[in-house]
């Protein structure tokens, strides 16, 4: 059994001008929404064996966070500038390549992917993944390179826990 969590990377910031997309920092609700779900979700589940990160400043930023809830060294995080590609099929081939003694993985990604992935390989139609999103889902593998149709065991959203601001 295998389970991977999505994260998207939270709300980044379009106010500065001249600044490289790889290079967006997150806006203060970004950052915001970063410790709100990462506190619960870290409440929720067993730390995921492994974190992978975009190379984008967002999205390392979204996963130093979540590493510093886990408890999770920030010198254990890996970077991966294919997981800041929006080509198809980054995604898939990046979890397909994961080494088999990590059960469980959390991945901080984009937009384009995840919504792909999540759809193609969980089991419950999830129209957009929004920002700081995290979707679960777990696949009856024991390899990764086989992953196939998983079913979905979590999804949490920001706009559900607005009332914990």
């Amino acid at each position: 059994m295998k389970t991977l969590y999505i994260v998207r990377h939270a709300k980044s910031s379009w106010e500065y001008e001249g600044i490289e997309d790889i290079d967006r920092p997150l806006k203060k609700r970004g950052v915001k929404d970063a410790y709100l779900m990462s506190k619960l979700l870290e409440e929720e589940i067993i730390r995921p064996d492994v974190f992978l990160s975009s190379s984008a400043n967002r999205a390392l930023h979204t996963s130093v966070i979540f590493c510093n809830h886990f408890k999770y060294p920030l010198s254990n995080l890996k970077i991966n500038k294919s997981l800041y590609s929006f080509s198809d099929g980054y995604l898939i081939k990046i979890i397909k390549a994961l080494d088999d003694g990590f059960d469980s993985a959390i991945i901080f990604s984009h937009n384009h992917g995840i919504n792909d992935f999540v759809n193609s390989y969980g089991n419950k139609f999830i129209q957009n993944v929004p920002t700081c999103g995290i979707v679960g889902i777990q696949f009856d593998i024991k390899h990764w390179k086989g992953i196939k149709k998983g079913k979905t065991i979590l999804t949490k959203f920001p706009s559900q826990y607005k009332s914990n601001y």
